[in-house]
């Protein structure tokens, strides 16, 4: 299957089993892939993004954290407390791989994660907040599982954030009833400029609120 191909055919999933299913089958390829063929800048701009506020011995969640890409550039800044969460086992393998994360978990977005309140210090989720992944009612469950005052960082394509959107009204409602107040949102950039180069992203930093 060719990669641009893939990528469409992940986003065509239409359950969560379905789309760790097809997450399995393209873990072995998935870097080289977005990384080589895509140009896959996301996990940079995000941990660039957590950097600016969280200091380094925060211990963060990678929330469908993939095959570790966004915790290998945070491991390389100096971060060193990382767990790892994905819905594919296949991925997670990839992740563990890579020797930067303390703990992999496997667990899906969109359900109650198997973790205490104020697990994390921040919690970072790059690339799932896309066609066919993770609801935006899952960003409340992000917010739980991190401390006040801690971050919630994740990426959001520009075209799903519209006034009435699912995540436009999530987010708004969670600022509203004082669950988090917004620190940081970049201007619009193409995540995958060599592979869909008219599908801007960019990353939200919300501080959670004591």
């Amino acid at each position: 299957m060719e990669q641009h191909n893939r990528v469409q055919w992940v986003y065509a999933s239409t359950n969560n089993q379905e789309l760790e299913e097809r997450y399995d089958q393209w873990a072995k390829d998935y870097d080289s892939d977005l990384e080589k063929d895509f140009g896959w800048i996301v996990p940079q701009r995000g941990a660039e993004a957590l950097a600016r506020h969280a200091p380094q011995d925060t211990p963060i969640l990678d929330a469908g954290a993939g095959t570790g890409l966004a915790g290998e550039i945070l491991a390389g800044m100096g971060y060193k407390d990382l767990v790892a969460m994905d819905l594919s086992q296949g991925m997670l393998d990839e992740a563990g791989s890579k020797g930067v994360y303390r703990e992999l978990h496997q667990m899906a977005l969109g359900e109650i994660l198997d973790y205490p309140n104020g697990r994390f210090g921040a919690v970072i989720s790059m690339g799932v907040y896309t066609l066919g992944h993770a609801p935006a009612s899952s960003l409340e469950e992000l917010a739980r599982v991190t401390k006040p005052n801690g971050f919630v960082v994740f990426s959001l394509r520009e075209d799903m954030y519209q006034p009435g959107s699912e995540f436009e009204r999530q987010q708004t409602r969670m600022q509203n009833d004082g669950t988090w107040t917004l620190e940081e949102v970049t201007d619009p950039f193409l995540g995958l400029p060599k592979g869909e180069p008219d599908v801007y992203h960019q990353i939200w930093v919300y501080r959670v609120n004591a």
